[in-house]
């Protein structure tokens, strides 16, 4: 995270020189902002599910704060459907949004949509999710999501005993049984989940710490369509099957919505609650803290999606005012068009060791939301 800061701040220079040129302060011309026209300006806010509590929270937490802030906003869940969310982008643009920010089901589907806001100067602003093939997409804010990846899969390792609290290897040669789970593929961040994972969970393979009874180790083979905790229940009963009957004691999993689906199926199969294997999770969500309060799933990574909210709102309201938002990360979101400026923000492995200190005493939820 520090060395992608410092090669921001490098570029930033030339990034606030070149951003005019290549269109990425569409949207916040000074002269506007100066007559005003932008104050109390129509928002648009494009979230994918209401069937995520994270993305429900995500919605809510913009809204509001850019309400705060004096703008209007038109908010809309398009419940993973992709023709709706193209329907409710190409409706905001024709409500006189005057920005959009975008969190997409499919980040590859939405080119034609965002050519209409480019033909009416929108900004675009990506929302923890990369819009791919698109030059429209002005800025990115999201979590450093290879960082993700390597805390899952530090988790797991922690969990089985391979790593101690500190992160030094203890000498545990195993052999573990472990399956792996992906995201959805049409969602970019899911494959910087998995190479951030396998990155750390490779030597452990090739030395024989770690052992994949499916030999199921592709990303392609691993991914769950649209993170359905259903598909990846089905997944893994069919992966208790195909292991020949072998104990697993770690399954790596890329959400929380996930390691729900894959407990179920994990408790149906046999496994009492005091022999799960060590599940991992993405999103702290209540439903998963409360099953590692339990003792069933043993991680999930913590992003503050009220600061991720912060910084997207940071973003729109300085393009409203006709400045350059902050970025610190000009090199590593390339959407297969361009590199897309992005704000990456941290996140945090949490277990039933500080769960209280990461989410209850910082407000992100109280102790009865937990009950």
């Amino acid at each position: 995270m520090n060395r992608k800061y410092l090669a921001g701040i490098a570029a930033a220079g030339v990034l606030t020189l070149s951003l005019t040129a290549c269109g990425g302060s569409r949207g916040g011309d000074a002269s506007a902002a100066e007559g005003g026209s932008n104050e109390g300006a129509k928002i648009g806010v494009a979230m994918p599910t209401q069937q995520s509590e994270r993305w429900i929270a995500d919605g809510e937490n913009v809204k509001s704060q850019l309400e705060d802030l004096g703008y209007e906003v038109d908010l809309q869940f398009a419940n993973d459907d992709i023709p709706t969310q193209v329907s409710q982008i190409e409706n905001m643009i024709n409500g006189g949004v005057k920005a959009l920010v975008i969190a997409s089901i499919d980040g590859t589907t939405l080119t034609s949509v965002l050519d209409q806001a480019e033909s009416q100067d929108i900004p675009v602003i990506a929302y923890d999710r990369l819009i791919n093939g698109s030059d429209t997409v002005d800025y990115y804010t999201t979590f450093d999501n290879e960082e993700v990846g390597v805390q899952q899969a530090t988790s797991l390792l922690t969990g089985l005993g391979i790593l101690d609290a500190d992160g030094k290897e203890t000498g545990e040669k195993g052999p573990f049984d472990v399956e792996l789970f992906a995201g959805s593929p049409d969602d970019n961040n899911a494959t910087f989940f998995w190479n951030g994972a396998m990155e750390t969970l490779q030597p452990y393979l090739d030395s024989g710490v770690l052992r994949v009874p499916s030999k199921q180790t592709d990303f392609e083979q691993a991914a769950i369509l649209r993170w359905l905790p259903d598909t990846a229940q089905d997944r893994m009963e069919d992966l208790l099957t195909v292991g020949g009957g072998e104990r697993l004691e770690g399954v790596l999993s890329p959400y929380d919505g996930l390691s729900i689906g894959i407990i179920s199926a994990l408790t149906s199969g046999g496994y009492s609650a005091d022999e799960l294997p060590v599940v991992t999770g993405q999103d702290a969500e209540v439903g998963s803290v409360k099953s590692i309060i339990a003792g069933e799933q043993y991680s999930t990574i913590f992003k503050d999606v009220r600061e991720l909210g912060k910084q997207a709102v940071t973003m729109v309201d300085a393009l409203m005012k006709g400045e350059e938002p902050e970025v610190n990360d000009t090199e590593t979101y390339d959407n297969g068009v361009k590199v897309v400026p992005s704000y990456l923000l941290e996140s945090e492995i949490v277990t039933v060791d500080n769960y209280e200190a990461s989410l209850v005493e910082t407000g992100y939820y109280t102790e009865d939301d937990l009950k």
